[in-house]
């Protein structure tokens, strides 16, 4: 055989090969992605690019195959068009479909944030405000709203999970209410089966109520497992709590901002100076942190700790050198 022939067999190869990866990437782009279950929800983060946009796309289960999802949009030059924000899909979407709609920026859905620590009241003025939520609940008395999301304690106080959650405009406010509350759920029985095995609580709902006041104690994460292990510790030894947060949230709409002497004498459920043992209810929503805090705490001895003013806390194992700290940092510090 020739050179010459060779060279038009190669190049007749090359010439098909290109014909045939072109063909495939049509088909490809042209198909309608297999995404199960609908809507999908999902967001892209400020600043992705392509790859790391179909990375988080094939995270999401929105997208297979996210290297030739690249591919497509390089070969499309729609490589740094990306848009960030939240995105809701149907069935019947194509990754042609999926490229246009994330670099032309269809964002659909809305996004409302609870944080760790807000009480239920809170959470449900944030819903209220919300122009884009369809107000279901806002008439409804608290006993109401457990009635219709099946839950069955007393309170709502702690049952939700701080997340932002996205969701389409016009969604029912019960229905976000439904996904955080499942969400805490999850987490709860999650972190509930990793628990350590020497704890003093009797079901997740103690270990939900200790870490709601682990939340609101402390918001710096060095310091949260100690918090932590102080309040279990204490637990074991049958001490007080005494947890202003608790004391705080028993004052209601009451509390002026100022905790004071007589607040702490004042005999509530919720106050943990007055009273031993746990408070009845959660007194806000724990995040994830606090949660696996409270399953899990340190092996340590520390009975006490005290702020140090810049947001940090001194811990200790005696009351003496409690009283000590306690003079250093704040003269008015009472833990």
């Amino acid at each position: 055989m020739t050179i010459r022939k060779l060279l038009a067999l190669a190049l007749g190869a090359v010439v098909l090969g290109g014909v045939v990866a072109a063909g495939a990437l049509l088909y490809y782009a042209r198909a309608p992605l297999s995404i199960g279950a609908v809507p999908v929800q999902f967001s892209l983060k400020s600043g992705s690019s392509l790859k790391s946009a179909a990375r988080q796309m094939a995270d999401a289960g929105v997208l297979r195959h996210p290297a030739v999802f690249v591919l497509l949009g390089r070969i499309l030059g729609r490589a740094g068009r990306i848009k960030a924000g939240s995105y809701e899909f149907e069935q019947g979407l194509t990754p042609y479909t999926l490229l246009q709609k994330i670099t032309r920026g269809d964002v659909t859905l809305m996004a409302i944030t609870f944080t760790e620590g807000v009480t239920f009241r809170q959470m449900r003025r944030l819903l209220d405000e919300h122009p884009k939520v369809r107000h279901e609940t806002t008439a409804l008395q608290e006993a109401q709203i457990l009635e219709q999301l099946s839950i069955t304690e007393s309170s709502a106080e702690g049952w939700f999970f701080p997340d932002t959650y996205y969701f389409s405009e016009g969604t029912a406010d019960v229905a976000i209410l439904q996904r955080a509350h499942q969400l805490m759920r999850h987490h709860l029985g999650t972190q509930w089966e990793r628990r350590a095995s020497d704890l003093p609580f009797a079901t997740p709902y103690d270990a939900l109520i200790v870490a709601s006041i682990v939340e609101k104690e402390t918001g710096r994460s060095d310091d949260r497992p100690l918090v932590a292990a102080v309040f279990v510790n204490r637990l074991r030894k049958g001490m007080l709590l005494q947890a202003d947060p608790t004391v705080i949230y028993g004052l209601g709409e009451a509390f002026d901002g100022n905790l004071r002497k007589r607040d702490l004498l004042a005999d509530t459920p919720y106050n943990t100076y007055t009273r031993g043992g746990l408070p009845p209810t959660p007194i806000a929503m724990p995040g994830l942190a606090s949660l696996a805090a409270v399953m899990d705490p340190p092996q340590s001895d520390v009975l006490y700790f005290v702020s140090r003013g810049d947001g940090s806390s001194h811990f200790s194992r005696t009351l003496t050198e409690h009283d000590r700290a306690v003079t250093k940092y704040q003269r008015s510090g009472r833990r």
